[in-house]
């Protein structure tokens, strides 16, 4: 187990991309990239458990993606009701919560289910949080946030009562994003949550993705000195 209460960030997320270039280029069809990037979520998530981490969080779906082809964004889905059908028995056995972000309005009915199901069978579990970025954006939090902020009728909003109205108030903000593939941008992802989060990239596709890439990611951030704009020293 990695261990150093100083330099193990709290909260990690990650933009898992490259299951269809992996796919791809294998002459394989899209959907076998996303089944085994399904497994990489595995591997990570067992290698969290091994750390000190106590919020792992995946983009699994934006509110973009709803453009791809239909039988790719229909195996999508059918691989995370398989994933929260056959996986939560492990996640309350490792005390894993799992957690949801994203608009469900649009969501399959079955998606709806498998996501509560989810979410109320681990919600006493007080180990690792897991969540799982479901038709996500990070432009629509901020203006589902604002939208709540006008129901309410408030004015004045400070930071700290802005970060109370997002998808999950209680959740840190990220310490480190990981983004795989090689492209070097944020996709829309916590842009509220990520602005002092630190950031690495690996060229690897994420169905390669694996403990020792997670954990090369994780010394990268030991090096990182955090100022939060201030100056050290």
């Amino acid at each position: 187990m990695i261990k150093n209460l100083y330099k193990i960030p709290k909260h990690v997320a990650i933009i898992m991309d490259g299951n269809g270039r992996w796919a791809k280029r294998r002459g394989l069809p899209r959907v076998f990239g996303h089944r085994e990037g399904a497994k990489a979520v595995e591997r990570i998530l067992k290698a969290a458990l091994n750390t000190e981490i106590k919020w792992l969080s995946v983009f699994a779906f934006s509110t973009e993606n709803w453009g791809r082809p239909k039988e790719e964004v229909d195996a999508i889905m059918s691989l995370l009701v398989e994933y929260v059908n056959t996986k939560v028995p492990t996640l309350i056995e490792d005390n894993v919560r799992l957690r949801f972000i994203g608009r469900k309005e649009g969501l399959p009915e079955m998606i709806l289910k498998a996501m509560e199901e989810g979410e109320k069978a681990t919600e006493h579990c007080t180990g690792l949080n897991f969540v799982v970025a479901l038709n996500y954006s990070g432009k629509a939090e901020i203006v589902d946030a604002v939208n709540k902020i006008l129901e309410e009728g408030r004015i004045d909003i400070t930071e700290k009562d802005f970060k109370n109205y997002l998808y999950i108030p209680d959740m840190p903000e990220p310490d480190l994003l990981i983004r795989t593939s090689g492209e070097k941008r944020i996709s829309n992802f916590m842009l509220w949550e990520l602005a002092y989060t630190e950031l690495y990239f690996t060229n690897l596709m994420w169905p390669d993705f694996d403990e020792e890439e997670f954990y090369k990611a994780l010394y990268f951030y030991q090096t990182r000195e955090r100022r939060f704009g201030k100056v050290i020293g």
